[in-house]
């Protein structure tokens, strides 16, 4: 029987702890600086994360010092600190510093005999939490880790922020060529941005009129993996927006029949799921890809976690609960994503016709959260859980009989350009600072950002006492049964 493949370990960090970081490792001086990474950690398939939490900076020549055996060396009261640190809040120890060179980097021998020295007694004093030491060169990273009975080393580094930036020991090997399908596209992104692009794996939330435009552009960019999710079955009002669909997908009924309510509810349940026609669409255009179906709930826990194994997440359904879920998964894990759709509001009074506009919100770890910027609300998650009856007694009925307008080219507006964020992002060929929300206005010719709101003491987005920021899997995911009980699983509003 064939063994499994051994656990890879990777370090993520959010942007704004890279920065932090970076500034210090590479201060200009060209010499060598250190500081303590406190890490939580995530768990999916083969792979473990180390997902950046904290950084402590080491002070130059307080903390970090002329080495007694080695060039520098951490204070043993600054190590002591850190690892108390670690070991009450459950996270991983590791030591950081940094290199000369740029795109390949490793430990020296007195660096690895330092840790032989110091990590066995630092395993005791952290209760067996993860401890290791990291090396930064300017493109490079190498890492020593000694777990619970073994040592490893990490695979890679990446940085979540405005660009993707994925460090290695050594330049990865080079790609190898490109199919003649993708010839045009890969003059854009090269090889190496193609072979990327196999290799990813993006979730998809909503596979309806945005979703479905999504999950086209994704397959025929060349993605290798796609998990969808989408509960729903197809209906006549759907064709007109859900690429690929078919009236003999939504069981339209002939004329005659559509005189019967009941033969209409019949053929709605037995209609096609939207993932199914996802699904098929997409192998006819890549028979090799790999598409997970999921006709489910996001707000259910085993469908949540079957995203995080994911390196990206396209969120296209407008529901409370999946922003919920979405919005948690983004800074608890530390996986990017965007939230995406186009409105197009109707006066309830006089039936004119409001503001128009395809919307494109990326949320970053620890940058555009949904909750801080009123995109989640406690009283919108409750109105979700209330039954038919409840809402028909509160008044909610009346405005969700109301069908919302919705067209195919609106909402392609949304997709190509939240598509488009993906991809620049992916390859590093973003030149903006900032991921604003970006809003297209058809009826003026308008397109705008906006920059979005943070709280410095959201409990969703930031890593303080109780937040969910990078927490990992020491964290529950606010799905199904935790939303039953309390929407903000007992925390503040942000």
């Amino acid at each position: 029987m064939a063994k499994d493949a051994p656990l890879t370990y990777h370090l993520d960090l959010p942007e704004k702890i890279w920065s932090t970081l970076s500034r210090h490792l590479f201060a200009g001086d060209n010499d060598e600086h250190g500081a303590v990474i406190a890490a939580s950690v995530a768990r999916v398939g083969g792979r473990v994360r180390l997902l950046a939490r904290h950084v402590r900076l080491a002070v130059d020549g307080v903390d970090y010092v002329n080495g007694e055996r080695g060039y520098r060396m951490l204070t043993a009261n600054f190590v002591r600190d850190q690892a108390i640190f670690c070991r009450e809040e459950r996270l991983a120890y590791l030591a950081v510093h940094n290199h000369g060179g740029r795109a390949r980097v490793q430990f020296s021998r007195d660096d690895l005999r330092s840790h032989e020295r110091g990590y066995p007694a630092l395993k005791d004093i952290t209760r067996g939490q993860i401890v290791g030491g990291v090396v930064f060169a300017e493109n490079a990273v190498a890492g020593d880790l000694w777990l619970e009975s073994e040592r490893t080393s990490l695979t890679s580094a990446r940085i979540i922020g405005q660009n993707h930036q994925e460090l290695f020991p050594e330049p990865p090997r080079r790609p190898p060529a490109v199919s003649p399908n993708y010839d045009r596209q890969a003059r854009l992104f090269g090889d190496r941005g193609q072979a990327m692009l196999a290799q990813q794996r993006v979730g998809i939330i909503g596979l309806g009129g945005v979703g479905s435009l999504v999950c086209e552009y994704l397959v025929r960019v060349g993605v290798g993996s796609i998990i969808a999710v989408d509960p729903d079955r197809l209906d006549l009002t759907n064709l007109s927006r859900v690429v690929g669909s078919t009236q003999r997908d939504a069981l339209v009924p002939s004329a005659g029949a559509r005189k019967s309510s009941w033969l209409k509810t019949r053929l709605g349940r037995i209609a096609r799921l939207k993932v199914d026609v996802a699904a098929r669409e997409a192998r006819k255009v890549n028979s090799r890809i790999e598409f997970v179906r999921y006709a489910r709930n996001v707000a259910e826990d085993s469908v949540a976690r079957a995203l995080l194994g994911c390196d990206f997440l396209f969120l296209a359904a407008d529901s409370m609960q999946a922003r919920l879920v979405f919005n948690a998964i983004v800074h608890q894990y530390l996986i990017p994503g965007v939230q995406l759709g186009a409105k197009v509001p109707v006066d309830p009074t006089t039936g004119a016709i409001c503001r128009v506009y395809s919307v494109v919100r990326p949320v970053l770890p620890g940058q555009g959260c949904l909750w801080c910027n009123g995109l989640i609300t406690p009283d919108g998650l409750q109105k979700e859980a209330l039954s038919p009856d409840e809402r028909r007694a509160q008044r909610y009925v009346e405005e969700e009989d109301l069908p919302a307008p919705s067209v195919i080219t609106l909402n392609a507006l949304s997709a190509s350009h939240a598509t488009n964020y993906y991809l620049f992002r992916l390859m590093g060929l973003r030149n903006a600072t900032t991921s604003d929300y970006m809003y297209i206005e058809p009826r003026s010719d308008v397109a705008r950002l906006d920059a979005p709101r943070s709280d410095p003491d959201c409990s969703e987005c930031t890593s303080a006492q109780g937040g969910r920021l990078a927490a990992g899997d020491s964290m529950r995911l606010p799905t199904q049964t935790a939303v039953r009980r309390n929407p903000r699983s007992g925390r503040r509003k942000p």
